[in-house]
C-alpha cells in the first residue's frame, strides 16, 4: 500500500526538474498520499522487526522481495502499466527463488 499511496503522491506533485526540486521537496510534508504512503512504509517497518523476533532473518529477508510482485499488479491494475513478457519471466523467477529459500525439507 505504501508504493500504491506514495505513486499517487508523485503523480499529484508532477515531474520534478531543477526549478522545482525543493518546491517538490517541501510539498511532501502536505501532500496526504505522500505521508499516507510514508506512514505506511513506517507501521511495515515495524511490523518486519516484530516479525524477526519470531522468523529466521534468512527466511524473512527473502520472502520480503515479494513486494516486487505486488509493486507490478499495483503498477498494472491501478496506473494500466503494461507487464512485458521479460517482466514477468522475472517476477516468475523471483516466486520460485522464494519458494526454494523458505521451502522446509
Amino acid at each position: 500500500m505504501g508504493q500504491l499511496f506514495l505513486k499517487l503522491g508523485a503523480t499529484k506533485l508532477g515531474k520534478v526538474n531543477s526549478d522545482n526540486a525543493i518546491s517538490h521537496i517541501l510539498n511532501i510534508v502536505i501532500t496526504p498520499e505522500l505521508l499516507a504512503g510514508l506512514s505506511c512504509y513506517g507501521l511495515g517497518a515495524i511490523a518486519y522487526i516484530l516479525l524477526l523476533t519470531r522468523v529466521k532473518l534468512s527466511v524473512a529477508g527473502p520472502s520480503a522481495a515479494l513486494i516486487y510482485i505486488f509493486s507490478v499488479l499495483i503498477g498494472y491494475f491501478f496506473f494500466k502499466e503494461s507487464i512485458p513478457i521479460y517482466r514477468a519471466f522475472g517476477l516468475g523467477f523471483i516466486v520460485c527463488g522464494v519458494i526454494l529459500v523458505v521451502w522446509k525439507s
